[in-house]
């Protein structure tokens, strides 16, 4: 699509609703699920740094195990 199109598509949008930020779309999307805050946290069985929920990493604190971990039976 050439630059002109894009830019009446663009401001086609931008007149329908003030608040339009382009394609990418929103800075934040907050109808979208999976857009917590994430925390990193060292498996102590493999050692790889994760990055789970704030509430999972104060629950397990220093024992933390990961997924990939518990399927293969190592935790």
């Amino acid at each position: 699509m050439s630059r002109r199109k894009d830019r009446e598509r663009y401001e086609s949008r931008k007149h329908l609703y003030p608040d339009y930020t382009g394609f990418r779309g929103y800075n934040v999307e907050t109808d979208r699920p999976g857009l917590t805050a994430l925390q990193a946290v060292t498996c102590t069985v493999c050692g790889r740094k994760r990055n789970v929920p704030p509430e999972v990493a104060e629950e397990q604190g220093e024992r933390y195990v990961c997924q990939s971990c518990q399927e293969a039976g190592k935790g």
